[in-house]
């Protein structure tokens, strides 16, 4: 098919990608080539690309790509740049093609995206180092566990919800009002006067926060270029991890000097500059198929959430009454579940879309999501266990022994995103890299006691760091491929989705690991008191024994956090299982 010149324009583009493999074309290409642009004369064609020089064709590169994706073919050169244009579907108005911008523009939208899950990942953490300063200000210990507790439910139930009306309504819109809830939920948890109240007020914090991860992930896969979502990706994994590792330094700082109400006034400012950048995303065209809110689903969901997690709480803490509590908590939660289900394939418009979740790709991306969320808390949370009764560091050295950890899991996710960018593959990464971070556990469970007697209080953190780099390859890869497969449409509920799976694991992981811990040293019930008092007043107490009772303890310790970062290794394997059979093999 000609192309008629009278129907074509120009496109001007002050800086060009070259990308798709065609990385030697840019050489070969005369300084002030340009792409002409042209509206079809009729239809029944596919999108054509064709690099002309004064309006002749100088090379003879065609890549057919369909209607309305990205053109992909963009050189780095000087001159105006135009594109020939083809297709079979219809042309608005006003034409244009969708051109991949350059990554340094990308910068722009990341400040906007980046500091709302900086927010929620820090407000996770930062609680932490306040928790005994409230206890001790309510004078209320048992209870103390629900300000984490609520907050971690209320972001679970509400992630999907800001999935849904974000795709239906805009997700710019429903950021701002997500980071309006939060901020004004962080005023009332600071002004709390009693246990009861500052739960319900981390309750509505969490409403809020529930929306700051997954509507930022949807509007990363918005505004991101697919073939750039890799790296995009790897930088928001290490954001996250870096958000992780400041939240307990700063929440320990901002506790000691001010009081425990400023780990949540901090949010104040922080919160309104996430506002004004927020402004300055670019708006998008509402969905006009809203359709109705699936509210059964909602109710249905909540009925399994918040059920399962109780029950995760309560298996924490032995004793027949809190395993009868929740074995009927669980019991609740399964049969919420399935009527979940049941309700999602009958709903026209369903909070979880059960079509996409079904595809191979997409349920393994969520599963290693819940398997990397297993693995990284676990890890944050058996260190410090160790850290404190076994090698008797101080709350300052805690914070510093645990940066090799999260630092390196960031640092991969950076190379990961960086090598799923650059090569266009994704599941070899993960594959790769689980398998490794599998293996690397198993040394750590039965190696740690003989790194602990040659680097002292580094050695297990030293373990933990190598092992670290590998792990951090499975998350950039899992928002990837659920941004990827997700249609426009529906991509705050794939982003709510991978969340929800994350979270889930997290809660599931980090019980079952501590459970595996504690099993063991229960089987001495006089090296689980031992421990006990160890965790509260360090390795001092040990030393205290007589030399039999000494050998013993240790030993049964040893055992205990063997068999738990045995535990740990498992999630690895599974999560290098998935990706060695993920179906999305490149990007």
């Amino acid at each position: 098919m000609s192309i008629s010149m009278d129907t074509a324009f120009l496109l001007p583009l002050p800086m060009f990608r070259l990308s798709h493999g065609q990385d030697g074309l840019a050489d070969r290409l005369p300084c002030g080539t340009s792409l002409m642009v042209a509206r079809p004369s009729h239809s029944g064609h596919s999108l054509e690309v064709r690099f002309l020089v004064e309006g002749s064709e100088v090379h003879p590169l065609r890549r057919w790509i369909r209607a309305g994706g990205h053109t992909g073919l963009l050189a780095r050169r000087s001159g105006l740049v135009h594109l020939a244009l083809m297709t079979s579907e219809a042309v608005s108005d006003t034409p244009g093609p969708v051109v991949e911008p350059a990554w340094p523009s990308l910068w722009r939208i990341f400040p906007p995206i980046l500091l709302p899950i900086f927010l929620a990942v820090v407000d996770g953490t930062i609680v932490a180092s306040a928790l005994p300063a409230m206890a001790g200000a309510f004078g209320d210990v048992e209870r103390v566990s629900w300000v984490v507790a609520s907050y971690l439910v209320a972001s679970t139930v509400a992630a999907p919800v800001y999935g849904r009306l974000g795709d239906a309504f805009g997700r710019r819109r429903l950021l701002l009002v997500a980071l309006v809830l939060f901020v004004a939920a962080s005023v009332l948890c600071a002004l709390a006067q009693g246990i009861l109240s500052l739960t319900a007020a981390r309750t509505l914090q969490g409403f809020g926060g529930g929306g700051l991860m997954v509507l930022s992930q949807a509007l990363l896969g918005e505004n991101v270029p697919r073939r750039q979502l890799g790296r995009a990706q790897g930088i928001l994994a290490a954001v996250i991890v870096a958000s992780s590792t400041f939240g307990p330094v700063a929440g320990g700082v901002l506790t000691q000097f001010f009081g425990w109400p400023s780990v949540f006034l901090i949010n104040l400012p922080l919160g309104v500059l996430a506002m004004l950048l927020a402004l300055r995303l670019p708006a998008r065209a509402i969905s006009s198929h809203r359709g109705r809110f699936d509210w059964p689903g909602l109710l249905l969901f909540t009925g399994f959430v918040v059920p399962l997690l109780l029950a995760m709480e309560q298996m924490q803490r032995a004793g027949a009454a809190t395993l009868v509590g929740a074995a009927a908590s669980l019991g609740v939660s399964l049969l919420c579940l399935v009527l979940l289900l049941r309700q999602e394939r009958r709903a026209k418009q369903p909070l979880f879309p059960l079509e996409m979740l079904r595809r191979p790709a997409m349920w393994r991306a969520n599963a290693m999501a819940a398997c990397s969320g297993a693995l990284l808390v676990s890890e944050v949370t058996l260190l410090p266990i160790h850290l404190q009764a076994v090698d008797g560091a101080s709350a300052a050295q805690i914070g510093l022994l645990m940066l090799p950890l999260t630092a390196t899991v960031g640092m991969g996710s950076l190379v990961t995103g960086w090598l799923a960018t650059h090569t266009g593959r994704l599941a070899i990464f993960p594959a790769i890299g689980q398998t490794v971070a599998a293996l690397g556990l198993l040394l750590v469970a039965f190696g740690h006691h003989q790194a602990g007697a040659v680097l002292g209080p580094w050695g297990l953190p030293a373990m933990l760091a190598l092992v670290a780099v590998f792990q951090g390859s499975a998350m950039p890869v899992a928002q990837v491929v659920a941004q990827a497969l997700a249609p426009p449409a529906m991509l705050g509920a794939a982003a709510a989705s991978v969340q929800l799976s994350r979270s889930v694991g997290s809660a599931a992981g980090v019980t079952l690991v501590v459970g595996a811990l504690f099993a063991i040293l229960s089987q001495d019930g006089a090296a689980a008191a031992v421990f006990a008092d160890m965790v509260r007043h360090g390795p001092a107490v040990l030393e205290a024994l007589p030399d039999a009772a000494r050998t013993t303890t240790t030993a049964q310790i040893d055992a205990g956090f063997s068999f738990a970062f045995m535990a740990v290794a498992a999630f690895a394997a599974i999560n290098a299982l998935l990706a060695w059979t993920l179906p999305l093999r490149r990007i």
